[in-house]
């Protein structure tokens, strides 16, 4: 494939799957700034293997694999940076505390509080991914993404009814 195709044919990728990239940053990354970050984190990590992409899996299922790798790889680059504030920030007055801005704000807030794999999980199954597409972005049985899909439904009606 010459070098215009590959462009013009991962670009359709982008704009195929942007929902999906959203999603995956939407749910790892808590500020508008981290989702950013994320996001290009994540086009840049899907350039980069695109070459290589052989059509094996499903697209939609190839960017989560990918997109969740990338943002595995910010959470624990995140988890080991110190915590800092900006000069000017330090210098203004607290704001008062941010209101709750709608049901899906208050939903993002909770999935945020599930684990890594739990968050994926909801992912794959709020972008409408197949058991199967599922197990194969998770390296997981498809039994095991039933299951788990469960208890991890369970787990977020508890934790937004914790949070109202």
């Amino acid at each position: 494939m010459d070098r215009t195709a590959l462009n013009g044919a991962f670009v359709s990728l982008l704009n195929d799957h942007r929902g999906a990239i959203h999603r995956v940053c939407r749910t790892y990354a808590d500020t508008a700034d981290e989702r950013e970050e994320l996001a290009q984190e994540v086009v840049y990590q899907l350039w980069r293997a695109y070459p290589s992409y052989r059509g094996a899996a499903a697209p939609l299922t190839w960017v989560y694999r990918i997109a969740l790798n990338a943002a595995f790889s910010a959470l624990r680059k995140r988890a080991r940076r110190p915590a800092h504030t900006p000069l000017d920030e330090a210098s203004q007055v607290p704001a008062a505390a941010p209101q709750p801005d709608g049901r899906a704000e208050l939903l993002y807030r909770a999935i945020r509080r599930l684990g890594d794999v739990e968050r994926a999980l909801l992912a794959c199954h709020l972008d409408g991914l197949s058991y199967k597409e599922t197990a194969e972005v998770l390296g997981i049985s498809e039994t095991n993404v039933g299951v788990r899909l469960t208890r991890t439904k369970a787990r977020l009606k508890e934790i937004v009814q914790e949070m109202e």
